[in-house]
Formats: C-alpha cells, sequence, structure tokens
C-alpha cells in the first residue's frame, strides 16, 4: 500500500483549494497539503516538495495545468497528476490526459469522488 503523506493542491481559486483540502484531510488526516496558485507556482512546489499526488486546474494564470503537467512530469515521470477542472470539454481532457495526467475530476466534484480518488491512490503500489 502506497501511504500518501504530501499532496499538492493547484487551483487560480482559494475557495477551490479550501474546499479540496478539508475534504482531503477529511480523509487523511495527517497529510500534508501544499498549494499553489498557478501552474509556473506549481511546478516550483512540486520540485521543492515531491509530494505523492498534485491535483491541478486547467484554465489558470501564467502557466495552465496542462503545461504544469508537463513540467512537473519532467522533473519527476512517475508523478500523479489529477486534472481538477469545470473545463469538462474533450479536447482539454484529451490533452491533460497526453500531457500525462493520471485522472480527471469534474467541478463541482463531491466529497465521495476525493475519497474514492484518494482511495485508489492509496492502494496504488
Amino acid at each position: 500500500m502506497a501511504e500518501i503523506k504530501k499532496i499538492m493542491i493547484c487551483d487560480d481559486s482559494i475557495l477551490v483549494r479550501l474546499q479540496l483540502s478539508n475534504l482531503i484531510k477529511n480523509y487523511l488526516p495527517g497529510v500534508e497539503i501544499t498549494e499553489a496558485s498557478n501552474g509556473a507556482e506549481a511546478i516550483k512546489k512540486f520540485d521543492a516538495v515531491r509530494p505523492d499526488l498534485s491535483f491541478l486546474d486547467i484554465v489558470m494564470p501564467k502557466t495552465d495545468g496542462i503545461a504544469a503537467t508537463k513540467g512537473i512530469l519532467a522533473l519527476d515521470a512517475d508523478a500523479r497528476v489529477v486534472i481538477v477542472s469545470s473545463v469538462g470539454t474533450q479536447n482539454k481532457l484529451r490533452e491533460a490526459i497526453e500531457a500525462g495526467a493520471k485522472d480527471f475530476i469534474q467541478k463541482p466534484f463531491s466529497g465521495e469522488q476525493i475519497e474514492k480518488l484518494l482511495e485508489f491512490y492509496s492502494k496504488e503500489a
């Protein structure tokens, strides 16, 4: 079982970051959460913290989530990136998967969706 100790949440909305952080802490009380507000910041923080799982929005200022995913995977090819976005178009989803994202969750997300995802990545070897 691969324990999740560190998670990064990157979204330009502080409200989304807070909501996601609270849901994660309910499921994984001892987890360390790092936040970023844009893709460029996410790449820098990923490099510094090396989280076990990263949640990225697609549409953000400076560097979008797709470019950030590519930047993160350039640092660590095994990084686990989950795209969390209200932009649910097939093109954006395809771009995110092609960039190396492991999963995609549509906003608004539910606590149940986040819990299932965390459970899946906790069991992944």
